[in-house]
């Protein structure tokens, strides 16, 4: 799947996020790579710190599915730029620390839509995983 099209599920996942606190609206689309997309949503709670990131969400949807394997994950904020919280990039380095990340906001008229694309080892340099 290319970049475009695995951002267009972040952003359609968007809408379903669960913001009344900060109407800060974010979706995510990760891509496993056995090819299934796994998205998630923000959903904030009253007590704040209960609040997940779309990146965890869908990473724990993916989990609980078996998945364990990850090629890239696109991140939908609208219009805003958006790169993936401290926690969430420790979060996703416990699973692919060489993952693509894919940020907007998408700009039609531009090649690729004009998105940007890092490794997560750009944003996290020296993330950790305890030995197993």
């Amino acid at each position: 799947m290319d970049d475009l099209a695995l951002y267009k599920i972040a952003e359609e996942a968007r809408k379903n996020a669960y913001a009344p606190f900060s109407e800060f609206h974010v979706g995510a689309a990760l891509l496993a790579s056995d090819g299934t997309v796994y998205t998630g949503v923000n959903v904030e709670n009253s007590s704040y710190g209960a609040t997940i990131c779309a990146e965890r969400t869908a990473f724990v949807k993916a989990i609980s599915e078996g998945a364990r394997e990850f090629d890239s994950i696109a991140i939908s904020a609208g219009e805003v730029p958006s790169l993936p919280c401290g926690i969430c990039r420790q979060f996703m380095y416990e699973f692919a620390p060489q993952i693509r990340i894919i940020t907007g906001p998408l700009r039609e008229d531009e090649p690729g839509g004009g998105l940007q694309v890092r490794r997560l080892t750009e944003l996290l340099p020296e993330g950790f995983v305890l030995e197993r």
